[in-house]
């Protein structure tokens, strides 16, 4: 099992200062001609406002005479008007019920310059390192704040972060790396091979709502009286490489009792994850644990959704569990669960769930829940602006009670499981998974 951990250190063992420099005032890039302006609907799976960081680092392998910083501003004026809700601003209904207002009043755009090589900052380049965050642009304060910003940072050597914040109320994942293709594709000078399909109106709640479902969160009780010390105790993140022979091997592993009949790289790395996990938070048997993740709704709905569908199509899973039933149990039977918590997720479902959610906004509760991310599954590699792909993709942060399945490798084929831990669980943790 290879082991990676974030450092402040680079790939020559320099201690590494990453300082950026904001060059000129942030901008505003409108879009490149004129754009529909009213009200825009917004579904009850999209959710409320917050802000997902991601950076795209590229070499200067080829066109390293073309500024990409004025490339990169110019495509993005011109895939603002395919995509130009992204142009506008988060308003309220008199039902208070998020919307778009689309007002054109642009994104927000800022370049900068960092006084180091990419190849400085190798080892920085993991979820949460310090300093990495100086690469995106932080608009805290900014009044009336727009829905998406960029910052192209240039280093020394030509290459260049191309650092992206996006509202989650506009975008999952699937849809973000859609229109970061998309700018790519118009900053190539080609035409968009996948347009945006608009219309949320789709994914309407029925009248009158009809929820077949539970789709509530209980609240977790504290039964192993640990949540105190696991709070005070440092918190320690690393990530984990699982080589695809790795992931090929624990899956041979599940389908040897036969319970199963076969079990996707998903749902059995999960399912490791969450065993490893909690047997190295020695918690009380009884205690319930849960993990949530999400299952895409595009193809599961009766007709599908529309191709290039632009909006949050994503169902918040709960796989729920006593540590008793998952430690005394095979690793097929954790699989088990995952399997059905994803077969659930149907048209009549995912209706439900829309149904539900136009009367409820409550907060899901999350004492002893993973929040799992697998963006594994997400095309981060094939983000193009002129330049090749990138050498280094992800998110920039991640909460202490998440979990993330990053792709790894030319192929993309092999997994880095980031996650944190309480330093004596994360100990315990790295002997689990070195199987």
């Amino acid at each position: 099992m290879e082991e990676t951990s974030n450092s402040t250190t680079s790939g020559n063992g320099l201690i590494v200062n990453l300082n950026i420099m904001i060059e000129g005032e942030p901008t505003w890039v409108f879009p490149a001609e004129k754009t529909p302006e009213g009200e825009y609907f917004l579904s009850n799976l999209d959710g409320g406002p917050f802000m997902i960081h991601t950076i795209y680092c590229f070499n200067n392998t080829f066109n390293s005479e073309l500024d990409a910083a004025k490339a990169i501003k110019e495509g993005l004026a011109k895939v603002l008007v395919y995509y130009y809700p992204l142009a506008g601003r988060v308003g309220m209904t008199e039902k208070n019920r998020f919307i778009i207002n689309c007002t054109g009043e642009g994104a927000l755009f800022v370049e900068a310059k960092a006084d180091c090589k990419l190849e400085d900052i190798n080892d920085l380049m993991k979820p949460d390192s310090v300093g990495l965050e100086k690469l995106v642009y932080d608009i805290n304060g900014v009044q009336n704040p727009p829905l998406l910003v960029s910052q192209v940072t240039k280093f020394k050597c030509g290459g260049f972060c191309l650092g992206f914040s996006v509202d989650h109320t506009i975008v999952d994942g699937i849809c973000a790396m859609e229109f970061v293709n998309s700018w790519g594709e118009v900053t190539r000078g080609l035409p968009i091979s996948n347009p945006p399909f608009l219309d949320r109106t789709l994914l309407k709640a029925r009248v009158p709502p009809n929820v077949r479902f539970a789709h509530a969160f209980e609240q977790i009780i504290d039964m192993s009286d640990t949540m105190a010390l696991l709070e005070e105790e440092m918190h320690v993140k690393k990530s984990f490489i699982f080589r695809m022979e790795k992931l090929e091997q624990l899956k041979k592993i599940a389908l040897e009792d036969e319970v199963l009949k076969k079990c996707t790289t998903f749902e059995t790395l999960t399912a490791f994850m969450w065993r490893a996990q909690t047997r190295s938070l020695r918690l009380h048997p009884d205690q319930q644990v849960r993990v949530l993740f999400t299952v895409d709704g595009r193809s599961k709905l009766d007709p599908p959704l529309p191709k290039g569908f632009f909006g949050n199509a994503a169902m918040l899973m709960s796989c729920q569990s006593s540590v008793r039933e998952i430690l005394d149990n095979p690793l097929s039977s954790t699989i088990q669960k995952i399997q059905e918590k994803i077969k659930m997720v149907t048209d009549d479902y995912i209706r439900s769930s829309i149904d539900y959610f136009e009367e409820h906004h409550e907060r899901k509760p999350l004492t002893y829940t993973i929040i799992l991310n697998a963006w594994s599954r997400l095309e981060f590699h094939s983000a193009d602006f002129g330049w090749g792909g990138p050498i280094y993709s992800g998110p920039l942060h991640v909460a202490n009670n998440m979990v993330l399945f990053l792709p790894h490798g030319k192929e993309r084929r092999d997994i880095s499981l980031f996650l944190g831990l309480p330093a004596s669980a994360m100990k315990i943790f790295e002997e689990l998974i070195d199987i």
